[in-house]
C-alpha cells in the first residue's frame, strides 16, 4: 500500500494526510504494510514532501514578500536543494487579509536560491506556486546580483508596478555559480507571462489584483520583457512567451532567464522523491488533495501520481475533501475511485475544521472495499 497524496489546504499537511489514512486502514487491517510518500506538485508544501522522503530542512533568514524579514527552508540532500519560493514569497507570508499585488516582491526567494548555492547545491529544483507577487522574477534577479534602473539611473521599486518605470537592465553581475547549476522549474502551471492566459490576468485576482491592477501589472511585465529583450537578445521575448513564464507572477520567466529548464511540478517531485521504486513495491496506490476538481486534470499532484500508477499497472484510489469530477473523468485519470470527506460529512465547514478524524474513517471505507 503506498500513500501518496497532496496536502488538504487549509487542513491537513501532506504528512497528515498520510498519517491519518494510515491510522483507517490500520482500524480494518490491523498488520497492513503501509508506505506513506508525501507529494507535492511545486506549490507550497514541496519542501515538506522532501522533508519527508529524507532530505534535511535547511532554515535561512530572507526577506518577505513586502520586505520584512522571515524565516524561510529549503531541502537537501547530497548536491539536490528542493527550493519552494512560496517559502520566502508566497501569500502565506503576507499579513491575514493583506494583499500587496503592485508591491510584492521576490526577492527573497533569490535570497532562498543563494543559500542553496552556499550549501553546495549543484541541481536545484525550484517549485513555484502560490505566491504572493507578480513582479516577473525581477526580485529574485535582482538578489542574485541583476540590476533594474530607472531614467534617473536609481533601482526601481520593489514589485511589478515598479516594472513600469524600468530604463535599463543589467544582468551581468548575477551570480556566476548558476552557470554550472542544473535549475529546474517545477510549476504545475504551464501560462505564458503576459497576454490574456497571463500571470496578471489569470492570477493577479487570487492576490488582490483589481481590474486596473492587472492592467498596470501585464503592461509593465510587457514593458520588462521588452527592456530585457534590448539587453540581452531575442531569448528575452522566447521565455516570454515560453510555457511556465506566467507560473507564480512571473517568477517562473525569471528561472528561463537564469537557464532553468521547465517540466511540471509533479513529474520533477516524483523523480526527486523515489517514487518509481516505491510504486514497484505497492498493491494499492491512494492519492488525493483537498478538492478534486477540474484544475487536478491539469498538472496537480494526484493527477501526476494516477499516471505514473497507471503506466506501472497500479490500481489507484483518491481521497478528497470535495469531489468535483464525475466518475468518468476520474476513470481517464486513472482513478478508480474517489472517497471525499462530504460522503461522510456534508457540511463542508465541518469537514474543514474536523478534516483528520473523518478522513480516518473515509480510509476506513477504502479498507474495506480493497484491503478485507
Amino acid at each position: 500500500m503506498l500513500i501518496a497524496a497532496d496536502k488538504f489546504k487549509g487542513s491537513l499537511t501532506a504528512v497528515q494526510v498520510a498519517a491519518r489514512v494510515t491510522a483507517g486502514l490500520r482500524r480494518i487491517v490491523p498488520d497492513v504494510q503501509v508506505e506513506a510518500m508525501p507529494v507535492a506538485d511545486g506549490g507550497d508544501g514541496t519542501v515538506d514532501a522532501a522533508v519527508a522522503a529524507g532530505f534535511e530542512r535547511r532554515e535561512v533568514r530572507v526577506a518577505g514578500p513586502l520586505g520584512d524579514e522571515v524565516s524561510a527552508a529549503f531541502a537537501l540532500r547530497g548536491d539536490t536543494a528542493v527550493v519552494e519560493m512560496a517559502e520566502a514569497s508566497g501569500l502565506q507570508r503576507l499579513p491575514a487579509g493583506v494583499f500587496a499585488p503592485l508591491t510584492a516582491s521576490t526577492y527573497g526567494s533569490g535570497e532562498l536560491l543563494r543559500a542553496a548555492l552556499d550549501a553546495g547545491a549543484r541541481t536545484i529544483v525550484f517549485g513555484v506556486g502560490g505566491s504572493a507577487t507578480t513582479d516577473g522574477g525581477a526580485g529574485m534577479l535582482t538578489a542574485l546580483g541583476a540590476r533594474f534602473l530607472d531614467a534617473d539611473g536609481e533601482p526601481v521599486a520593489p514589485g511589478g508596478g515598479g516594472l513600469g518605470d524600468l530604463a535599463t537592465a543589467d544582468l551581468s553581475g548575477l551570480d556566476p555559480r548558476l552557470s554550472a547549476v542544473d535549475l529546474v522549474l517545477a510549476s504545475d502551471v504551464d501560462n505564458p507571462l503576459t497576454g490574456s492566459k497571463g500571470a496578471p490576468a489569470v492570477y493577479g485576482p487570487q492576490k488582490g489584483a483589481s481590474p486596473e491592477d492587472v492592467e498596470t501589472l501585464d503592461a509593465a511585465l510587457a514593458h520588462f520583457a521588452k527592456v530585457l529583450e534590448e539587453s540581452v537578445g531575442s531569448l528575452a521575448a522566447e521565455h516570454a512567451a515560453a510555457p511556465g513564464a506566467g507560473a507564480a507572477g512571473g517568477i517562473g520567466y525569471g528561472a528561463l532567464l537564469l537557464g532553468a529548464r521547465f517540466r511540471p511540478g509533479i513529474e520533477v517531485m516524483l523523480d526527486v522523491l523515489g517514487f518509481a521504486p516505491a510504486l514497484e513495491r505497492a498493491d494499492l496506490v491512494i492519492t488525493g488533495e483537498g478538492s478534486l476538481d477540474e484544475q487536478t486534470l491539469h498538472g496537480k499532484a494526484p493527477a501526476g501520481v494516477a499516471a505514473a500508477a497507471r503506466a506501472a499497472d497500479k490500481e489507484v484510489v483518491a481521497v478528497c475533501g470535495r469531489l468535483a469530477l464525475a466518475p468518468e473523468s476520474l476513470g481517464r485519470a486513472g482513478i478508480r475511485r474517489a472517497y471525499p470527506l462530504t460522503d461522510i460529512e456534508p457540511d463542508v465547514a465541518k469537514c474543514i475544521a474536523e478534516a483528520g478524524p473523518i478522513l480516518e474513517q473515509s480510509a476506513e471505507r477504502i479498507a474495506r472495499d480493497f484491503l478485507s
